[in-house]
């Protein structure tokens, strides 16, 4: 902890909404500010229904938020006036909450509340968990007074905005941390622990592919396998058929409670890319094969399967090229080579920065008290120091 965390004089406010890999770092640092005795404050769009789970404690508000992508000049007129009244609605909720600093996670429902901070001069800052800089994050980065990062190079930062950035590391939940220590079991002659996921967007495919993938394999590998599957509820029972048919022992699910354990009892897991799930397989240090969704903005998620891919933690395979027989081929390859798994779960870990959270938060100290000057110097990329204790290398960049 940096010794900076006394009171501050108002609560920090996370603007954060969309999906979890949006959602979940803003989770991980509420939980450590509230640790610190800070209060927070989330502010989102109205999708809040469901939000007082993961920030319990919180204030939370909704302020309506759009997105301008492909909706013609009627759409765009349409959403421009849900960010206008979105900003003129976070205006009033900071007016009443007095926020010290205000911290966008980036996605379209961070627009409107950072648009205010910037116009009530609020410090703020904002958390790109991506390789690649999303287009809020890009929009308002002139005029915030730091972009943490996980990454120190991300893709679409200009060269003017470079003194501003500070690598953190994506901040992880409590429930992955508690799986940090969990150690890679090599495979040995007995069961195979494979987990398949793919978030909101991504279970289809997996649904689609993978069933007939295993089914392909030897009568051996197909009688070791423990499968565990994340499946839309309107796919499960075609998927388990699948599987029962294939003699494959599988439990499938639309959602499960802890998916961080999941992935801690996990020989291989098969992907999206998403900032928060190659965050979770580096700090829990997990091989993988990550399957990038082919239509997110700016293949943040192609830019992200790369890193882990590059570092020797990860088999990427672009979705054009995920198919039964080319899946099967890879976990042939895997699962014939169990050293290599082993490797794979270690340049995993290596990746990881299970400090994230902290660092993070030391910067939203800094920052709220505007004790940032002199970190590092200026036009270069900061790297925050690591809290005492740390791993230097788990926390290499």
């Amino acid at each position: 902890m940096s010794g900076l965390s006394s009171a501050l004089a108002g609560p920090v406010m996370i603007a954060a909404g969309g999906t979890g890999g949006h959602l979940f770092p803003g989770q991980a640092l509420a939980q450590e500010l509230k640790r610190r005795g800070h209060s927070i404050v989330l502010i989102t769009d109205d999708r809040v229904q469901h939000f007082d789970r993961l920030f319990p404690g919180a204030d939370i508000f909704s302020v309506p938020a759009a997105t301008f992508s492909g909706r013609g000049l009627a759409g765009l007129f349409a959403a421009a006036g849900k960010i206008v009244n979105g900003t003129s609605q976070s205006l009033a909720v900071m007016g009443r909450a007095k926020p010290s600093i205000v911290v966008g996670f980036g996605g379209y429902p961070t627009m409107p509340p950072m648009l205010a901070a910037i116009l009530r001069r609020i410090p703020t800052i904002v958390h790109e968990q991506n390789a690649v800089l999303g287009r809020v994050n890009k929009a308002v980065a002139p005029f915030v007074h730091a972009i943490a990062s996980t990454f120190p190079t991300p893709k679409y930062l200009k060269p003017r905005n470079r003194s501003k950035l500070f690598v953190t590391g994506n901040p992880v939940r409590d429930a992955v941390l508690a799986q940090a220590d969990v150690l890679f079991e090599p495979i040995g002659d007995g069961p195979i622990r494979l987990l398949v996921f793919g978030g909101s967007q991504g279970a289809r495919v997996m649904s689609d592919i993978v069933p007939d993938a295993l089914a392909s394999l030897s009568a051996d590998l197909r009688a070791r396998l423990h499968l565990t599957q994340q499946c839309r509820e309107e796919d499960i029972e075609r998927v388990n058929l699948a599987y029962e048919r294939a003699g494959i022992s599988a439990t499938l699910s639309a959602f499960f409670e802890d998916m961080p354990k999941e992935i801690a009892r996990s020989h291989l897991v098969i992907g999206r890319a998403g900032a928060s799930t190659v965050s979770e397989l580096g700090v829990i240090g997990r091989p993988s094969i990550l399957v990038p969704l082919p239509h997110s903005l700016d293949q943040d998620q192609k830019a992200n399967a790369e890193i882990l891919s590059g570092a020797g933690a990860s088999m990427m395979i672009e979705q054009d090229s995920f198919t039964p027989d080319a899946l099967a081929q890879k976990l042939i390859t895997l699962f014939s080579d169990p050293a290599r798994l082993a490797a794979m779960a270690g340049a995993a870990k290596a990746e990881g920065k299970p400090h994230a959270v902290q660092t993070l938060a030391d910067l939203v100290e800094r920052i709220a008290r505007k004790s940032v000057a002199g970190i590092a110097a200026p036009n270069s990329p900061k790297t925050l120091s690591a809290p005492e204790g740390t791993n230097a290398s788990q926390e290499k960049n």
